[in-house]
């Protein structure tokens, strides 16, 4: 581990003042979320979530269309000004298929078609023709015709030639990239008959002839959408008088089974009676709609192909991860609750007792690097305690001053013990070879322990089986918004998951700021290890790997000066998730382990590795889909979800705060906690992985200290005078 002297040391751009670059290990986690954001988006706009316009203009006059376009035929030519329209010869039917291709019903009509040799032309979106890619080349491969039907089916007559051209161009790029063609067929969506041209659809396509398309309308319509029956299908789809026609029918937009069944009896019928189904361009004896696409144009249509897919593929993945993180974290709540009550009610009843009274006196470790703003007060509060205790001041190489001030307090029973810098492990290991007591207390620098704090955490040692003691740690700092966030997170996360996790046996963590240890148990398993950045987990899983209980005590309380700034409590966050990390895969081998260590391997590590590691890692999903599902989706549906998860997480924290015996006030802030302090939980998270799957290396960050800390009550007594262990009363 590097060692606390370097953490201070300014990076090189800072100190000679030229301009820092992001570091990977931030640059990373931002580039991924906004990957996922786009592919997301991209999804959507392909599955017409995003950019979707549903309106259909009401009929409006006729007065600009000329009429001979209103009394033409299907097909009207407007290119380079030209102004005609043509029709299909007697005897030739040109099979239309519109919004496909579906990936259920047009392999259906295409088996048909090719059962009876016929051809078709299929108009196609551009969100199917971009999901469905292998359908377009089997059009293509059997000999039908493509035509364009715009990418997300809106009624271009409420467009913009902006969004017109993008509606194109779009529809272009997925048939490109499917079928490696262009096509110059065009069919507007809601269209019908040439004579139901108005003055507001004609300008359209008097613009999409500009742009060297061929609008295809229809003679005869199907109307197979309203599912009226085979035969309905059947009648209103034939011309009379053996007249030529284009056919309107759909391979996609619902149950399309009709329109196969009819098509099966209305190709062998029609093609008895002379009839013959061709391609638009067989029937107009003209050269096919298709020209072939190559180069970049051809490979930018393959990227969008592969993109799409790519999107569907990750939120397909997504959708399973955030109904598994939806399932984990509902469960831990619930386990949490459930357990956290059983645990209230064990402890609290009646009677209740660890084992004999614990009197005898115990060492305090308090290893120290440059806390002369808190110092003093720290060790001012453990003069105050009911219990008898030998005070351990390590300093580590310090440089403000923190070992004269407590030496300059001339108080009794408190030591201070010097050495070079060499980082809290060491500290401790020193503090525990020169401690005189079997029973074990450590406290971080920082924090502040009420008069019954140890007196309350060492009553579980009257268990022989019991080798450390988890204390409940407690923000002292909590007036800033940042604060009271923390504070949330320490009452409802830390500690309700402790009593969890008491109950299971399978305590991951006993909290660096109030801990206590047997100290044969410390001896056991070779003391604090400097393998990991997070000692005080990788310290707890040892104790269960080596067969010890790790329990929790509730009214052992200290109070801790929490970080007061994003980038402090950024850098503290970093280094427990990252240590973590490093402690679960320390002790991986537990999980195939006999006996109590292969228990907390089995239990401990996988509940530790999901609920502390994947779990938060996934959570970030829940707000990517709630921001998406707020602005592109159901919107009411999406606040009323989300508004769920939020209440059973009130009922959560609430109960929480109840065991606790804290304020309900500050939960006002829980819906902005989650909202914002929960994003930047997250990233740190995601961090970390990256830190640790690119084998990067991280440093302790010493945060800044304003000595503020105070337990309840006020500021602590000068001094205390101890009674004798006779009169002590024995906590139940």
């Amino acid at each position: 581990m590097a060692s606390r002297s370097r953490r201070h040391k300014a990076p090189q751009g800072a100190r000679d003042g030229s301009r820092r670059r992001v570091p990977m290990r931030l640059l990373l986690p931002c580039l991924v979320l906004v990957a996922l954001m786009a592919m997301l988006m991209l999804r959507g706009y392909v599955h017409s979530e995003i950019l979707a316009d549903h309106r259909i203009q009401p009929e409006a006059s006729t007065d600009k269309v000329p009429e001979k376009i209103l009394d033409g035929g299907p097909v009207i030519d407007t290119r380079s000004g030209r102004t005609a329209s043509l029709r299909i010869p007697d005897h030739r039917l040109v099979l239309t298929f519109d919004d496909g291709p579906d990936p259920e019903w047009t392999p259906k009509v295409l088996d048909v078609l090719k059962e009876h040799h016929a051809h078709a032309v299929f108009f196609v979106t551009g969100t199917m023709a971009s999901r469905y890619p292998e359908l377009v080349r089997r059009m293509v491969d059997e000999g039908h015709e493509i035509g364009l039907h715009t990418f997300n089916h809106p009624d271009l007559s409420y467009q913009s030639k902006k969004r017109i051209d993008w509606e194109l161009s779009t529809n272009q790029l997925a048939l490109t990239g499917a079928a490696g063609i262009r096509t110059s067929l065009f069919r507007p969506p809601y269209s019908s008959f040439a004579d139901a041209m108005d003055d507001k659809s004609w300008p359209v396509t008097q613009y999409i002839g500009s742009r060297g398309y061929i609008t295809v309308v229809n003679n005869t319509d199907s109307e197979d959408w309203t599912k009226p029956g085979v035969a309905e299908i059947i009648r209103r789809a034939t011309p009379h008088h053996g007249k030529g026609a284009i056919v309107l029918m759909h391979d996609s937009g619902g149950d399309r089974h009709q329109t196969v069944q009819a098509l099966d009896t209305f190709l062998p019928t029609l093609q008895k009676q002379g009839y013959t189904f061709g391609n638009l361009t067989e029937a107009l004896d003209a050269p096919s709609a298709h020209s072939k696409v190559t180069g970049a144009s051809l490979w930018e249509g393959k990227a969008w192909i592969f993109l799409v897919s790519a999107s569907d593929s990750i939120t397909g993945v997504l959708v399973v991860l955030l109904a598994v993180v939806g399932t984990l974290v509902i469960g831990r709540f619930v386990l949490m609750l459930v357990l956290s009550a059983a645990h209230a009610r064990r402890v609290r009843r009646k009677g209740f007792r660890w084992g004999p009274a614990v009197t005898e006196p115990v060492s305090v470790l308090v290893p120290a690097y440059n806390e002369a703003k808190c110092i003093e007060n720290t060790v001012r509060s453990l003069m105050a305690s009911e219990h008898p205790v030998e005070v351990i001041v390590i300093d580590d190489g310090s440089s403000d001053g923190t070992a004269r001030i407590v030496e300059a307090m001339g108080l009794p029973n408190v030591r201070v013990i010097r050495q070079l810098n060499a980082g809290k492990p060491a500290a401790l290991n020193r503090g525990l070879a020169n401690a005189r007591h079997d029973i074990i207390v450590m406290m971080d620098g920082d924090t502040v322990f009420e008069p019954a704090t140890v007196r309350e955490l060492v009553q579980p040692f009257g268990d022989p089986r019991v080798g450390a003691v988890a204390g409940n740690a407690k923000v002292g700092n909590r007036d800033s918004m940042i604060g009271a966030w923390q504070h949330i997170e320490y009452v409802m996360g830390f500690n309700l998951d402790r009593r969890m996790y008491d109950m299971l046996r399978c305590m991951p963590t006993i909290p660096g700021a109030v801990g206590a240890f047997r100290r044969t148990a410390l001896e056991r398993v070779g003391g604090m290890s400097e393998d990991t950045l997070a000692e005080d987990t990788d310290i707890t899983m040892a104790m269960h790997r080596d067969g010890w209980r790790v329990v929790y005590a509730e009214q052992a309380r200290a109070w801790t000066e929490a970080p007061e700034s994003v980038q402090q409590l950024w850098s503290q966050r970093y280094r427990w998730s990252y240590g973590t990390m490093q402690a679960i895969w320390k002790h991986r081998g537990a999980v195939l382990d006999k006996g109590p260590s292969g228990r907390f391997g089995r239990i401990g590590l996988p509940l530790v590795s999901l609920f502390m590691v994947v779990a938060p890692l996934l959570a970030p999903l829940i707000d990517v889909f709630l921001l998406y599902g707020v602005v592109f989706g159901q919107t009411e549906k999406t606040i009323i979800a989300w508004l769920g998860v939020l209440a059973l997480q009130f009922v959560c924290a609430a109960y929480a705060f109840r065991l606790d015996r804290e304020r309900m006030t500050h939960l006002i802030s829980l819906p902005l906690q989650q909202i914002l302090y929960r994003q930047l939980m997250y990233v740190v998270l995601l961090q970390s992985w990256i830190t640790a799957l690119t084998g990067g290396r991280l440093r302790w960050q010493k945060l800044r200290r304003t000595g503020a800390v105070e337990a309840p009550g006020g500021p602590v007594p000068r001094q205390r005078t101890h009674t004798s262990s006779s009169d002590r009363r024995p906590v139940a």
